[in-house]
């Protein structure tokens, strides 16, 4: 009598309720067929809150770009198992072909069903052959079913009432399926009835662009979330958070190796310059916490969301999460340098390399990049300041440990030479590297004809640490020679907003720095032709590795447009990925010093070339020469 009654109360009874991580630790297995390592599952701290969100009623969409080796699969896996034993809900899992759907069943789902035996009590049909136990579909004893089609066949998304549906591999799906649409529009219809419809999308990512061009699907299903979050893990050394990034040679921080002994790999801080072993970050991803970049909320375990402040705020509806390999504990960041080497040498392998191991979008047009090596070979030579130039122009920026400023010549049309550099290490708030500054800024040129020349108008970096030291420079050597600046990166600035009165006694200028980039990189791409008399826009390199170096030319052009999300909207900019680029942002503020003195102190350039004209004394004096009427007379 009492296994009567307990028969039949069965189907009341509900299990305790339980998070997908809390289930997965207790029930998932790793099958021996499908996996590195058999043996039960253990989520680690960078899976906890992907894992919780597949599994959150509250969380409608989710989405994660992900490189290899992060175990999503697994997650994946795990999350359609519990929603099937624990939530007991209806599964569709789709994937890019036929051929892989069986694949994924064969391989995936019917080895986890017999190694997980909560799943397996639901599955009495198990080994034999039934109606309930096929390739395409499983029913389970309490009615569910879990579906594993492929996502290239318009009939595949029909006359299928789920609740979750599951995109696995989203960027190698068919953006328009048989003509009827995307497959996540089409897959997000059968979940509409649903009373807790999920729809779960995952990939590595693929072309960048417009899916209509053939850009990456999983990139735009992500962009649909008004939430992408990355994992962000404090620094063992200085206790900064941080997201992991690639780094490489050109950049001041992520992953870096000896040259002549990459298997020895480590990673440095972006923010202290820290050095990290793998070991120490690992161990230290149990306090990590995945940070949203467009709105900067915050989770641990993908339930509880918070605002900067800390605060509490409602779980989102939709949700997307980036992970690559550097965080996993299934390789080692040595392996991750040595595939980068060996794919660097061939275009097909660095894109999968970028796809794959980075998880990001690789660029097939690259853009305003413009390669270092050309601008490299087409150097010139020259003796002086060429007599086409007829006015310098200067820029300096401020770092944390030293000055550095560029001088460059202009002429008619803008053609313009580099003829001058200065690195100042020090202490830019010292009185001693102010005096060394303050020499160079008056330091004085000769023209290929003699004539003497000194820098017209300098813009002087001040929008980090030391405006005050940049404003009192200002002041002390004249408040309309000497500019105090401040980058504004936001498309269609001018380049120079010189300001109509002063304020606290100097004119400190807004630079648009995105227009003015802009200008420079298509000008760089303007060829030499060396039998001309006049090439307008036409950018000069010297040959001369004391003036311009390899290094200079590097970060000449380090920056390209990359797509970031700016105050909730994805829109392009100038980036240099932590490359050093300081030969850019001087040339940027000597464009800024020619607009200022165009502008609003009447600087004609060809006017300038044509009305100075120094007779054969003059011209070999250490005067200025006699003009008509020109810039120099007047000011």
């Amino acid at each position: 009598m009492s296994e009567a009654i307990r028969a039949g109360l069965i189907s009341l009874y509900r299990q305790p309720p339980q998070t997908p991580v809390e289930w997965a630790n207790d029930h998932f297995y790793l099958s021996s067929e499908s996996s590195y390592q058999e043996g039960r599952w253990e989520t680690l701290p960078f899976q906890v809150a992907i894992l919780n969100a597949m599994g959150n009623d509250e969380i409608r969409t989710v989405n994660v770009i992900k490189s290899a080796r992060v175990g999503y699969s697994k997650m994946l896996l795990a999350a359609s198992a519990y929603q099937v034993q624990h939530k007991r809900r209806n599964i569709l899992l789709l994937q890019p072909s036929d051929g892989a759907a069986e694949d994924f069943m064969k391989s995936h789902i019917d080895t986890m069903i017999r190694d997980v035996p909560c799943v397996l009590e639901l599955a009495p049909w198990y080994g034999t052959k039934h109606r309930d136990n096929t390739l395409k579909a499983k029913r389970f004893s309490h009615s569910k079913q879990l579906w594993c089609l492929g996502g290239t066949a318009a009939k595949n998304y029909r006359e299928k009432s789920v609740d979750t549906v599951v995109y696995d591999e989203l960027a190698a799906f068919d953006s328009d399926i048989e003509k009827e649409g995307s497959p996540t529009f089409l897959g997000d219809k059968r979940i509409e009835g649903s009373t807790f419809p999920k729809t779960i999308r995952g990939s590595t990512p693929k072309i960048k662009g417009p899916v209509e061009e053939g850009g990456c699907l999983m990139e735009a299903a992500a962009e649909e979330s008004p939430h992408l979050f990355r994992f962000h893990v404090p620094c063992p050394h200085c206790r900064v958070e941080q997201a992991l990034k690639w780094g490489g040679k050109e950049c001041n921080f992520g992953i870096k190796w000896t040259p002549d002994r990459p298997t020895d790999a480590w990673y440095v801080c972006e923010h202290n310059g820290c050095v990290v072993r793998q070991y120490e970050m690992q161990e230290q991803q149990h306090k990590g916490r995945w940070i949203c970049e467009k709105t900067g909320i915050w989770t641990r375990d993908g339930f509880d969301f918070f605002d900067p402040d800390n605060t509490e705020v409602p779980t989102p509806e939709a949700v997307s999460f980036h992970i690559w390999t550097a965080y996993s504990p299934f390789t080692t960041w040595a392996r991750i340098v040595a595939d980068f080497l060996k794919a660097k040498k061939d275009v097909t392998s660095l894109k999968t390399f970028v796809n794959t191991t980075l998880g990001e979008t690789w660029e097939e047009d690259q853009g305003e990049k413009l390669e270092w090596e050309v601008l490299y070979n087409r150097r010139e030579v020259w003796a002086g300041i060429p007599e086409r130039a007829v006015v310098l122009m200067g820029g300096i920026d401020t770092q944390d440990g030293r000055y550095e400023g560029r001088i460059w010549a202009f002429g008619p049309g803008e053609e313009s030479w580099l003829i001058h550099r200065f690195i100042l290490n020090g202490d830019p708030a010292s009185e001693e590297l102010h005096r060394k500054v303050g020499v160079e800024i008056h330091r004085q040129f000769t023209r290929a004809d003699g004539l003497i020349m000194r820098v017209e108008r300098w813009c002087w970096d001040a929008g980090g640490h030391y405006s005050d030291e940049v404003a009192f420079e200002s002041i002390r050597h004249g408040v309309q020679w000497v500019i105090p600046v401040f980058g504004a990166s936001v498309y269609g600035k001018p380049i120079a907003n010189f300001p109509r009165t002063r304020k606290n006694k100097i004119y400190k200028t807004e630079v648009g720095t995105d227009n003015a980039k802009e200008l420079i990189y298509a000008r760089l791409k303007l060829q030499v032709d060396t039998g001309a008399e006049v090439q307008s826009g036409v950018i000069h390199l010297p040959a001369n590795n004391d003036l311009c170096d390899e290094q200079e030319i590097r970060q000449l052009t380090a920056e390209s447009k990359v797509s970031k999300i700016v105050k909730g909207r994805r829109v392009k900019v100038w980036d240099a990925k932590g490359r050093r680029n300081e030969a850019l942002d001087c040339f940027v503020y000597a464009l800024a010093a020619l607009r200022i003195s165009q502008q609003r102190f009447g600087l004609n350039l060809d006017l300038l070339a044509t009305s100075l004209i120094p007779d054969s004394t003059e011209s070999r004096s250490t005067e200025r020469p006699r003009a008509k009427s020109s810039f120099w007379s007047r000011h």
